[in-house]
């Protein structure tokens, strides 16, 4: 519970190419204003003086984003190639991320999928917040899809509020805090979705637990602890448990390795197809492709009989 400071960085995962960080809670990863000293940036910079890179502008390559108000797991790779091998990670979505949440209410289902589409708020007053579609000013919504699981049911200074975990499948600005919010549970301490009256919290609930990127040749996994238990806020009262944080967590990985050995047999069948095609071809008489030893004593072969 205690602020963000330049020399409390906690790193979670190292490598020659990327180094995972705990995030606090109410620091910027980076900016561009000069009176804001205290950012991750500056974190890294402090600790890790000979890893910046002066060819980019704030020195540390980010692999992703976390806002002001979320902690946890945050990426930093360590150069362009590897932040190019991670963006591609990213880009076919076959990044896993959990996140931990305290939202306000009992969440009725016990795991559910939320699809609502998000666009740009562009009413008076809003435009630093994302909408749903069909809202009014919602501008470009484009789809989005987060899992949600509920973990524990409890009181938060004696309001009930659940414990959550979510998995975004897309990466919308905003997206867990604007998809609770759109099922009737907003995050606790949420400021900006709560329109200012969720003011008393000292922090918004929202935490990246979880960051499994399958990279080339060892995946980089990292757990950013659960800072929602109530040794670290008395506020929080759990009452009745329904998965532990682990378990869940255990679960949401057999399920994304299930999903990957189902995506790779897949395509071995599909090569396995296409190479069958082919064999079928040429024993109807299609002329196979010539090799380049094949082209080479066919020429031979030609000035041979060209000389007599």
């Amino acid at each position: 519970m205690e602020p963000a400071s330049l020399d409390t960085l906690r790193v979670l995962y190292r490598s020659d190419d990327y180094i995972v960080v705990d995030k606090h809670w109410d620091i910027r990863i980076d900016s561009k204003m000069w009176y804001e000293k205290q950012t991750v940036q500056s974190q890294l910079k402090l600790l890790f003086p000979e890893l910046a890179d002066p060819g980019t502008y704030y020195g540390f390559r980010f692999c992703h984003q976390l806002d002001f108000s979320t902690s946890g797991a945050l990426c930093v790779a360590l150069s362009k190639a590897a932040a190019g091998r991670a963006y591609r990670c990213f880009k076919d979505r076959s990044v896993t991320k959990a996140y931990l949440a305290l939202v306000r209410g009992w969440v009725e289902e016990e795991r559910m999928t939320v699809n609502f589409s998000i666009g740009k708020n562009t009413t008076q007053g809003k435009t630093h917040m994302m909408c749903i579609e069909g809202s009014e000013g919602c501008e470009n919504p484009k789809p989005c899809q987060t899992e949600l699981s509920v973990l524990e049911y409890g009181l938060y200074d004696g309001d009930p509020v659940t414990k959550v975990m979510l998995q975004p499948h897309t990466g919308r600005t905003h997206q867990l805090r604007v998809h609770c919010c759109a099922r009737g549970h907003p995050i606790v301490g949420d400021f900006t979705y709560s329109q200012g009256s969720d003011s008393a919290p000292y922090r918004m609930m929202l935490h990246a637990h979880l960051l499994h990127i399958p990279l080339e040749p060892q995946t980089l996994q990292a757990r950013a602890g659960d800072p929602f238990l109530s040794a670290t806020d008395p506020k929080w009262l759990p009452q009745r448990s329904l998965q532990t944080v682990e378990g869940a967590v255990e679960a949401l990985l057999e399920r994304r390795r299930k999903e990957e050995e189902r995506r790779v047999e897949e395509e071995r069948v599909k090569r396995e197809k296409e190479e069958s095609s082919k064999r079928r071809g040429r024993r109807k008489g299609t002329p196979a492709e010539e090799s380049e030893e094949q082209r080479r004593r066919c020429e031979e072969w030609l000035r041979e009989w060209s000389l007599d």
